[in-house]
């Protein structure tokens, strides 16, 4: 079995690349509701569109529909975090702005927004913000400076604050695609912290540095150019690297609900009061590459640890996720701080799994069943595909794991509308039902190219969504 694994992962070293963002960057967007397949009995239309970079979406008590305007995306490119209120008749209005981005996610409670900041220019944060605009920030200094930021946030059956934070790094090692990404530069002391203490094994990891042109050694856990040790131990704090945390909505002390993951984006409260998360598995880049991993749906349960850095799919990393011409990625920690459960759902490698929500209503049907927007491969830049991956809507059975596409572009082989040459989506980022339960609103980031490690996004190409079932 191995020894196929092996070929196989040959095979496709010799292959071109053929993801999604892997085209020109088109002129201009074209929007037709006909491009995009949803099932029998269920309509589409576009409720939004010209959004700059659009992460979220969420609602207040009397139905009025806002988005979010991320104000960041990778390729380094900076604008304005906004949270719009999507106008009944066409258009949006301003309802509050920040400098902090990206902005990656909202929900509304008790009469304000609450708004996860990434932080890539000042850490992470959780943000109150009224009707009005004023923003009050809940905590700050959230270690959202790298990869991936603050994420979230979701009001728990409790009436807590529930929101994930995401790791610095790939796979825990500070290297040049962290350079390269951008923040390395803005931050060179930047790393991963874990939530517990660990001890290392002392694995480093060397690269050429590109200004001095001196060769560095890197450890798990520490600061570009920082080698580690055997039995070193790296103390635990929190907020931390790769978690699920929660606070009061009225702010307070963060608690610690489960770590070991590396990117948790969305996350969701089932209708019988279970947590769960999407998280973003490995890339095949950076000092310390990991082939051949998906993505995950988790059940978030307290004190739990889910395997970041050193295992992929509830196992521990080995051959099967080595990258063709490399070693397998070696153990990082003398010692694993518990044994991580299988995922719920393992979704296809590159994807992107990103924001979900949950079906309550029987007449938009699929009750209890979990909706997952599938951001789409970066390729080549987080590792080689041969055809797109992702780029829809998908339907997840949280008690099976099996998962089902709800909506996606129509066409032979799928993919995002540029791809294409279509009108349909392009890279759905976040689901969101409206308080009826019977419209499910996809947040469409909008077209980003990928040339090599070059990311270009598009700004003014971002759609919001709504899909119904005709009759509800």
């Amino acid at each position: 079995m191995l020894g196929a694994l092996f070929l196989m992962n040959g095979c496709m070293a010799l292959r071109p690349s053929n993801g999604g963002g892997q085209v020109k960057v088109p002129e201009a967007r074209t929007i037709d509701v006909e491009d995009v397949a949803v099932p029998v009995g269920y309509r589409v239309e576009a409720v939004a569109s010209g959004l700059v970079f659009p992460t979220a979406v969420t609602f207040d008590d009397s139905g009025g529909v806002y988005v979010v305007e991320a104000g960041y995306s990778y390729g380094e490119v900076f604008t304005e975090a906004k949270l719009l209120r999507v106008r009944t008749r066409g258009g949006t209005e301003t309802i509050a702005t920040g400098d902090n981005p990206p902005w990656t996610g909202a929900t509304w409670h008790d009469g304000a927004f609450f708004l996860a900041e990434g932080g890539q220019r000042e850490g992470g944060r959780i943000l109150r913000v009224t009707p009005d605009g004023t923003k009050t920030a809940l905590v700050e200094n959230l270690p959202g400076r790298g990869d991936h930021h603050t994420n979230g946030p979701v009001i728990g059956p409790d009436g807590w604050l529930y929101f994930g934070q995401g790791t610095a790094t790939n796979s825990a090692i500070v290297g040049e695609d962290n350079r390269h990404i951008g923040w390395l530069e803005r931050f060179p002391d930047f790393h991963d912290t874990p939530c517990e203490d660990v001890t290392l094994r002392g694995e480093n990891f060397e690269t050429r540095d590109p200004v001095s042109g001196n060769k560095v050694s890197t450890g798990a856990y520490q600061p570009y150019g920082t080698p580690t040790v055997a039995g070193q131990v790296v103390l635990g704090q929190v907020p931390c690297s790769g978690a699920v945390m929660r606070l009061p909505v009225t702010g307070g002390p963060l608690e610690l609900v489960a770590w070991g993951f590396r990117n948790p984006f969305g996350l969701a409260f089932s209708p019988d009061g279970r947590l769960f998360v999407t998280d973003n598995g490995y890339d095949v880049r950076g000092s310390r590459p990991i082939f051949g991993d998906g993505d995950w749906l988790w059940e978030a349960v307290p004190g739990a640890w889910y395997g970041w850095p050193d295992h992929a799919d509830g196992r521990p990393l080995a051959a099967r996720y080595r990258p063709a011409s490399r070693k397998a990625p070696g153990r990082l920690l003398a010692e694993w701080p518990g044994t991580p459960p299988a995922p719920v759902a393992i979704f296809g490698v590159h994807g992107s799994a990103d924001g979900l929500d949950f079906s309550r209503d029987a007449q938009f049907g699929h009750v209890g069943e979990a909706f997952v927007a599938i951001f789409g491969d970066m390729a080549p830049a987080t590792g080689k595909v041969l055809h797109p991956v992702g780029f829809n809507v998908v339907r997840v059975d949280v008690e099976t794991g099996r998962i089902e596409e709800f909506a996606t572009n129509r066409g032979r082989i799928r993919g995002p509308a540029s791809w294409q040459g279509s009108g349909g989506m392009e890279r759905p980022v976040a689901v969101r039902f409206d308080p009826t339960g019977r419209s499910l609103y996809v947040v469409d980031f909008g077209i980003l190219v990928v040339d090599g490690k070059q990311v270009t996004p598009v700004p003014g190409t971002g759609v919001l969504w709504r899909i119904w079932r005709e009759g509800a």
